[in-house]
């Protein structure tokens, strides 16, 4: 069972050799009598040549495409980039693409991280999937490959063998999933555990700097303002709706479309990003932020902070705080 590792010129050196040392580890501490030897870690580059990766750092290969095939999974790591700049257009990238969805109908998973989740829509894996890639390339994803349902700000997505994850150290979580998916659930703890990862969060929110959507949709921006001038008072959907002069409909099809939110998670996604504000900004209570934020109790505040951030209000502080004293 072969699990393959794709590397080419410009990826990001730590996804290619991280997965690799990841699952080379767990393959280690997997092993037993019964099963001593559960997978084969691969590194596969177009032509089984070296390649320089984003750094200019010179990594080997094991096989190439024309050597390598009938994988049970191939982790595609993002590669380097400013943030105007698309990948890379070359022959190796191309064949790349054909390999990958050859790869998929021959029964692979195949998954990439932040925007190698690109390399994914050039092979056509991302039409009609839910997909997601890093929070601020959400807007390309959708504009370059229409045909995929992209989730803005979700860490993780799994569709039809085909797993896609946001932000550049996220080849970590398509290492346990891909364990997950072949080895099973203890094997994947095992290895999360072996390896200390924390694999809690299931969102970006709380990396994404405040009033990135907004910056370039004027209804949005509207709406998010509406919201927080209501301060510490609840505020419904219809009210919503009412006060941008749409009706409900009319707001959820908006929404969607800017967003790919529900009024109801837009809604406490910016109460979310209000609090967490306060918890950084100030030392008031959980009950008095609850307040603030305009909830109408302390435990529907906790609960759904803890889904957005994917930790209490009180760990946030702590993280938050220990995040600034490492600038």
């Amino acid at each position: 069972m072969d699990i393959a590792i794709l590397g080419y010129d410009d990826c990001l050196g730590q996804g290619f050799v991280g997965a690799a040392d990841l699952l080379l580890l767990s393959r280690r501490l997997l092993k037993n009598a019964a099963q001593p030897d559960p997978y084969r870690v691969v590194t596969v580059t177009y032509d089984g040549a070296p390649f320089r990766d984003g750094f200019g750092r010179t990594h080997l290969a094991d096989a190439s495409f024309s050597t390598l095939d009938g994988c049970a999974a191939v982790i595609v790591p993002p590669y380097l980039c400013n943030a105007d700049s698309a990948e890379p257009t070359t022959p190796a990238i191309s064949a790349a693409a054909g390999w990958l969805r050859r790869q998929h109908a021959l029964g692979a998973i195949v998954a990439a991280s932040c925007n190698g989740v690109f390399l994914l829509g050039e092979a056509g894996l991302l039409d009609g999937r839910r997909c997601t890639t890093t929070w601020w390339r959400h807007d390309e994803l959708k504009s370059r490959y229409p045909r995929a349902d992209a989730a803005w700000g979700a860490s993780l997505m799994e569709d039809r063998r085909v797993v896609t994850a946001g932000g550049p150290l996220s080849w970590i979580d398509l290492s346990l999933l891909v364990l997950r998916e072949l080895c099973g659930g203890e094997a994947a703890k095992k290895a999360a555990d072996f390896t200390v990862v924390d694999t809690a969060s299931s969102t970006q929110t709380i990396y994404i700097p405040p009033g990135h959507l907004t910056a370039s949709n004027p209804f949005v921006l509207e709406a998010e303002h509406v919201v927080r001038q209501a301060g510490d008072a609840p505020m419904t959907s219809a009210q919503l709706a009412r006060a941008l002069n749409v009706s409900e409909r009319t707001l959820h099809r908006r929404l969607k479309e800017a967003t790919g939110e529900t009024p109801k998670h837009f809604l406490d996604r910016v109460r979310f990003e209000a609090a967490r504000m306060l918890l950084e900004t100030t030392q008031n209570s959980v009950k008095q932020l609850a307040s603030a934020s305009g909830y109408a109790d302390e435990t529907s505040f906790r609960r759904a902070f803890r889904r957005y951030a994917g930790m209490t209000p009180g760990a946030y502080r702590s993280w938050s705080l220990a995040r600034r004293s490492a600038k």
